[in-house]
C-alpha cells in the first residue's frame, strides 16, 4: 500500500514537468521580439550619434564653402536626428495613436526641409552663386552614404521582424539620407573636377524631390 501511495507523486512527476517543458517554447517568440527591439533601439542610437556629429561638421563646411548642397544636407541631418528621436520615443511604448503621431512628425519635418531648400537652391541658381571646393565635404558625404545605407538595411530587417511601420518608415528616411549623400557628393565632385558651380544647387533640388516624395508617402498612409 505504501509503495503504491509513494508511486503516485512519482507518476505525477512527468505530467507536472509538461508545463515547465512548454515554458521555453512559449518564451521563444517573446525573447526574439525583445532582442529585435533592442537591436532597433541600438540602430537608432547609432543613427542619432552620427547625425549629431554630422550637423556640426556640415555646418562648418557649408559656411566655409558657401555650399547650398552641404547646408541642405546638414538640415537633412537635423531631420534624421528628429526622426531617430521620434522612433526611440515610439519604440518605448505601443499603440496606433503613438505610431500615427510619430509618422506625422517625420512628414512635417520633410515638408519644412523641402520649402527651405527650394528657396535656397532657386536663389543660388538665379544669382549664379559659386560654391567653393570642399575636399572634406566630399570625404564626409562619401562616408555618410556608406553608413546610412548599412543602417537603413538593418532598420528594414528589424522593422519587418517587429512589424513596426514607424521603424520601417524611418529606415526609408535613412536610405534616402544615403541617396542624398550620394547626390551631394556628386555635386561636390563635379564642382571640384569641372567647375560646374550649378551642380551644387541642383544637388539641393535633388534633396527637395526626395523630401517631398517621402512626405507625400507618409501623409497618404495617414
Amino acid at each position: 500500500m505504501t509503495g503504491s501511495g509513494a508511486a503516485g507523486p512519482a507518476a505525477a512527476g512527468p505530467g507536472a514537468a509538461g508545463p515547465a517543458a512548454a515554458g521555453p517554447g512559449a518564451a521563444g517568440p517573446a525573447t526574439g521580439h525583445s532582442e529585435a527591439l533592442r537591436r532597433g533601439i541600438r540602430l537608432e542610437w547609432v543613427t542619432l550619434a552620427w547625425n549629431v556629429v554630422g550637423v556640426v561638421v556640415l555646418a562648418i563646411l557649408a559656411i566655409t564653402a558657401s555650399s547650398v548642397a552641404l547646408a541642405g544636407f546638414g538640415l537633412d541631418s537635423f531631420i534624421e536626428i528628429a526622426a531617430s528621436i521620434v522612433v526611440l520615443w515610439e519604440l518605448s511604448g505601443t499603440g496606433v495613436d503613438r505610431q500615427r503621431r510619430a509618422l506625422r512628425l517625420i512628414g512635417i519635418a520633410f515638408v519644412l526641409l523641402a520649402v527651405y531648400l527650394t528657396a535656397q537652391s532657386a536663389v543660388a541658381l538665379v544669382t549664379g552663386h559659386h560654391a567653393s571646393h570642399s575636399l572634406v565635404g566630399i570625404l564626409w558625404t562619401a562616408a555618410t552614404a556608406v553608413v546610412m545605407f548599412l543602417l537603413a538595411a538593418g532598420k528594414a530587417r528589424v522593422g519587418r521582424r517587429l512589424a513596426n511601420p514607424v521603424l520601417i518608415t524611418e529606415g526609408r528616411v535613412t536610405f534616402v539620407d544615403g541617396l542624398l549623400a550620394v547626390a551631394v557628393l556628386l555635386g561636390l565632385v563635379l564642382n571640384l573636377a569641372f567647375g560646374w558651380w550649378w551642380a551644387d544647387p541642383v544637388a539641393g533640388l535633388v534633396i527637395v524631390y526626395y523630401a517631398v516624395r517621402e512626405a507625400v508617402q507618409i501623409f497618404r498612409a495617414q
